[in-house]
């Protein structure tokens, strides 16, 4: 018998860009395209001033809290540098 498992959730890393002044924003969520529409919309504070942004990275992982250390890296400086590397 084979079991399926329909209720896995996996997170996402995200990285937008500000088309308006070219900065960066890094963030986590369950579901990257609702989270990037919810910034667009400006339900986000932090954001609101910086519309519109455009997701240019993101990396997906089954843990939460290996999610969680990939953000935390990526606010970094080595982080920065790490993403900088790679034109994000």
């Amino acid at each position: 018998m084979v079991l399926s498992n329909t209720n896995v959730v996996a997170y996402c890393v995200y990285v937008l860009r500000s088309a308006s002044d070219g900065k960066r924003y890094v963030g986590l969520s369950s579901d990257a395209s609702k989270r990037l529409r919810e910034h667009n919309a400006g339900k986000v504070r932090s954001t609101r001033s910086r519309r519109p942004l455009v997701l240019v990275y993101q990396e997906t992982s089954e843990s939460l809290a290996e999610a969680r250390e990939l953000e935390k890296y990526f606010k970094t400086a080595a982080g920065r540098r790490y993403l900088e590397s790679r034109g994000f």
